[in-house]
């Protein structure tokens, strides 16, 4: 009978492709609307950076623009002190957020796991899910609701005869700013996963470490933290694939209010430069590095992880 068992599923997999595209054909089917997405906006619109390599001009189209070879790349690593500036202000973004952005779900996991009530621990999720579901729109008119200079904090501190406080109009601050703002937004929903990791730990564990005396915070740190590692460890990678992309939408909606100095980043200097400028190879040559450059952090980080015995996004 464990012959037969085991048999059927190996057939299974013997079948041609053609039967197996027929046994499938309601869930291919289904999957046809979001493929033909994937495939028309990223895919096929990979080859519109071919432009990185022309002087383009949209009037004229990719077929007849002039082809300037690696001009627009030589512009870029010139010394052009925008691409620098938006660089600089990328790596040091991208830096703030994994120190302050990357763990801050990982910690409010924990603290939501440790509930022992499971309705309130089901309001709290609730309320921690909603900001996620705003857009930055909304999120940046709430900062400046209550930061700003006619907000409720400067209004609270005028009443008690205090100076006001500069803090969206602050470049200072603007880092502080837009990690806070991050966190606020995306911290609860970033939790998902990790619940879900932690729900799958089992139990015995925790029940035979405290027969053995273990504290809470033993429990943590030998059962609960290895439990998380291989799930911290892919999004990490994927992280740092991403590492170079820190928010279009709410930087672009703050740097009238604090200057390009320290609002413009790679993103942005794409938008500026290309949509606005017009200098749209120059644009493209950006898309195209970033892109090379999270293509090299995600393989290195990924074979950094298999030398350490670690599953990573993928096995070669």
């Amino acid at each position: 009978m464990a012959e037969t068992a085991t048999a059927a599923p190996l057939r299974a997999h013997k079948l041609p492709w053609w039967r197996r595209l027929v046994r499938d054909r309601a869930v291919l089917l289904l999957a046809l609307p979001g493929m033909a997405v994937i495939i028309v906006f990223q895919y096929l619109a990979l080859g519109g950076n071919v432009i990185a390599f022309q002087d383009y001009q949209p009037y004229l189209g990719i077929g007849r623009s002039l082809w300037v070879g690696l001009e627009n790349f030589q512009i870029l690593f010139s010394g052009d002190p925008a691409f620098l500036s938006a660089l600089r202000n990328t790596l040091v973004i991208t830096l703030l957020q994994t120190i302050f952005v990357f763990p801050a779900p990982i910690v409010l996991a924990l603290l939501l796991h440790s509930l022992v009530s499971n309705r309130v621990r089901q309001v709290v999720q609730s309320i921690l899910y909603l900001p996620h579901f705003l857009s930055w729109v909304i999120v940046v008119a709430v900062f400046q609701q209550v930061l700003g200079g006619a907000g409720l904090l400067n209004n609270f501190l005028r009443s008690h005869g205090w100076e006001p406080v500069d803090i969206i109009g602050n470049s200072d601050a603007f880092y502080a700013l837009i990690t806070s703002q991050v966190v606020w937004k995306d911290t609860g929903w970033a939790t998902i996963l990790f619940l879900a990791v932690l729900a799958g730990i089992d139990r015995s564990l925790y029940e035979a470490s405290a027969v053995d005396g273990a504290s809470r915070w033993r429990q943590t740190w030998h059962i609960t933290l290895p439990g998380m590692r291989p799930i911290i460890i892919m999004l990490l990678i994927l992280k740092l694939g991403d590492s170079l992309s820190v928010g279009f939408e709410q930087l672009i909606l703050q740097q009238e209010a604090v200057g390009l100095g320290v609002s413009e980043v790679l993103d942005t200097y794409v938008y500026n430069q290309g949509v606005v400028g017009g200098f749209w190879g120059v644009a493209a040559a950006v898309g195209l590095v970033k892109g090379l450059i999270g293509l090299i952090l995600v393989l290195v980080a990924n074979k950094t992880a298999h030398a350490f015995g670690e599953e990573g996004v993928y096995r070669a």
